[in-house]
């Protein structure tokens, strides 16, 4: 790695803000040397629109990293298929969004990138184009060639991690099982060490069901699967306990207990991440070979184009991002 990070950021969905963020971000200094992954015409073309003055800049990776200067966007093209509309939806440049990712993901492996910074994407318009695509998070995981990643969302107080991501309510106890959330602590707990620097990791479960299933009255999960798993864990000295009611594990008290909260699903704990922090949350793949954090939102197509896009959680992701590489460094 070199000195300075380089971090490369995907655009996301280019009707999208993805685009206008990454405009509004080049007005600013960085610490470190950021690359936008998209389409030069759409990004001249979102500035002039947004009435930002800024030099683009076309990168070769073949220099040394160096801190981007205020008013420079450095980029690597890539090529739209059709023109596009602020704020409309065109599944024909579904590919163009995946061809972002790959690039960015293929040169974080082969070590050009220090870590990837996602933008947000529209997976309906992905998968309408005919491309199966449930998420970053699943594409980055199956393109990496590893079994098991975790989805992570962290704010400045809070951190939960998910022991499954994006599936119908009806599919989530199947999903846990007791190997899966072996593997899903194993990445949580060294996760935790390499990226955040802490050297005993209190991670706190959740149960799946209401009062953590209530001895059995309310469901078996906790019992049968979750619970002998922890004491797993706790046997070979590890921080880990639960399984957590989740109406009581977000309790202030509670949390200034553990440093991650690992929720059994999607919206058992992103609802409580959000409130107490949506605008400052970042989103964290743990279990890759590199480095990812992307923001919390969406796409927000309504505000494409108008100025009034806040670029405060990609500040955070990119800001998570450059702590993340040094604590790896470090470790």
């Amino acid at each position: 790695m070199s000195q300075c990070p380089r971090i490369v950021l995907t655009a996301g969905e280019p009707a999208g803000i993805g685009p206008d963020l990454a405009i509004q971000l080049a007005e600013h200094y960085q610490d470190y040397e950021l690359i936008v992954i998209a389409d030069p015409v759409l990004l001249w073309q979102r500035a002039e629109q947004l009435g930002v003055v800024i030099d683009f800049e076309v990168v070769d990776l073949e220099q040394v990293a160096m801190p981007t200067p205020a008013g420079v966007l450095r980029y690597l093209p890539a090529q739209l298929t059709e023109p596009v509309e602020a704020g409309v939806l065109d599944s024909r440049n579904a590919n163009y969004v995946l061809r972002t990712l790959t690039t960015a993901l293929e040169g974080c492996q082969s070590g050009q990138f220090d870590a990837m910074v996602t933008g947000p994407v529209h997976k309906g318009v992905i998968n309408e184009a005919g491309f199966a695509f449930t998420g970053h998070t699943e594409y980055l995981a199956e393109h990496a060639g590893v079994e098991k990643v975790v989805m992570m969302l962290a704010s400045s107080s809070l951190r939960v991690a998910l022991a499954t991501t994006h599936l119908p309510l009806k599919a989530v106890s199947d999903a846990i099982t007791q190997s899966s959330l072996k593997q899903i602590i194993t990445i949580l707990n060294q996760g935790m060490k390499t990226q955040f620097g802490l050297a005993e990791p209190r991670i706190a479960v959740c149960g799946l069901n209401p009062h953590a299933g209530e001895s059995g009255h309310l469901g078996r999960e906790e019992i049968d699967v979750i619970k002998p798993i922890i004491d797993s864990f706790q046997q070979q000295g590890f921080a880990v306990s639960g399984p957590w009611p989740a109406d009581t594990v977000f309790l202030q008290d509670k949390l200034k207990t553990v440093d991650v909260v690992l929720a059994m699903y999607h919206d058992q704990g992103l609802p409580v991440l959000k409130h107490s922090g949506f605008s400052s949350a970042v989103n964290i793949t743990l279990g890759l070979p590199y480095i990812r954090t992307s923001v919390d939102h969406g796409t927000a197509l309504e505000l494409a184009g108008t100025g009034k896009a806040k670029i405060g959680s990609l500040e955070e992701a990119l800001t998570m991002a450059t702590m993340m590489i040094a604590s790896k460094k470090r470790y």
